[in-house]
């Protein structure tokens, strides 16, 4: 495992160009057709975005899908600091990230009209300033450090594929979503080409797992109503080890990944944890995003595999 980790870390870290990500793809293909699998490429578009999903799989027939996002993001002067279970601490932050943005507008502003330059001037450069915030962080250029975010995810849904019986693959599907770092569009894509398993299939989605000892499940409002028997599968399959715990989370609690795409998704994550935030994540979209650790995967990775097989277990004992 922490080979293949390893592997990705040096030669496939960053996958934010078409093409880094046509070569991450083809590597990983052939990474699976060598385990038995029979991959592919799925092409949509989401917004006029061209989307390109690897699917390993049926997800119209497989009981669960368990999925990772493979894109990167740019590198920002700040990290994404996500508060899953804090909306105060959330809304302060991105309050001090707005805050940040009209002090640099107040001080052009005072340049300007330093200057004696027209209210259009203005007016010119701020709507400009503003386009190229947005373009720095959907287009700029690229973080080189991706080891939780999402590298962290991508090994740790690999690796389950690897580890998992081949008596137990046609329930399961394993999809490496693209575009989650320009608003979640490889999956919204993936969604809209696949209703039924919108509506109606499980979706626990590995993202940004690699650094925290806390690894938290956070479902949907509708699968914590209407799925309380997995729920429970997933406490009974996922084992606690030494300082890492496991907890799905049956409280409100905001993940922005793929599996808010999905009515019944569960957003995966790992967090640390403060007196004073609460359970959070930092680091992300900066270059101090380095940390990934292989013991969660691992448990990660040991406890997918239970699932598969308690589920199974489960639907033979009602089938009797």
């Amino acid at each position: 495992m922490a080979d293949m980790a390893k592997t990705i870390l040096e030669k496939y870290q960053v996958r934010k160009s078409a093409k880094e990500k046509e070569r991450f793809c083809s590597w990983l293909t052939e990474t699976l057709h060598r385990a038995g699998y029979a991959p592919c490429v799925e092409e949509g578009r989401t917004c006029g975005v061209r989307c390109r999903n690897v699917v390993v799989g049926d997800p119209e027939r497989a009981k669960v899908l368990l999925t990772a996002h493979y894109d990167t993001c740019a590198v920002l002067p700040f990290p994404n600091f996500i508060t899953p279970r804090s909306l105060f601490w959330y809304v302060v932050y991105q309050g001090i990230v707005l805050l940040g943005f009209i002090v640099l507008l107040a001080g052009m502003s005072a340049v300007l009209r330093f200057l004696s330059a027209p209210a259009w001037v203005y007016r010119f450069f701020s709507h400009a300033l503003l386009l190229v915030l947005l373009w720095w962080m959907l287009a700029g250029p690229a973080n080189r450090h991706t080891a939780n975010d999402n590298t962290s995810g991508v090994v740790t849904v690999l690796e389950t594929a690897l580890a998992m019986p081949e008596e137990l693959r046609e329930r399961v599907c394993f999809v490496f979503f693209d575009n989650e770092e320009k608003g979640t569009l490889g999956s919204a894509a993936f969604a809209k080409a696949h209703k039924a398993v919108r509506k109606s299939t499980p979706v626990l989605n590995f993202d940004c797992v690699g650094d925290g000892d806390s690894l938290q499940f956070i479902p949907s409002r509708k699968m914590r109503k209407d799925q309380k028997i997995l729920l429970k599968a997933i406490e009974e399959s996922y084992p606690q080890r030494g300082e890492k715990t496991v907890e799905v989370v049956r409280s409100m609690a905001i993940y922005p990944s793929d599996q808010m795409n999905f009515a019944y998704g569960v957003g995966i994550c790992a967090l640390r944890k403060s007196k004073i935030f609460g359970y959070y994540m930092n680091r992300i979209h900066t270059k101090r995003d380095t940390v990934l650790e292989t013991e969660n995967v691992e448990l990660l990775c040991t406890g997918s595999v239970k699932l598969l097989q308690t589920l199974q277990e489960k639907e033979e004992i009602h089938a009797e």
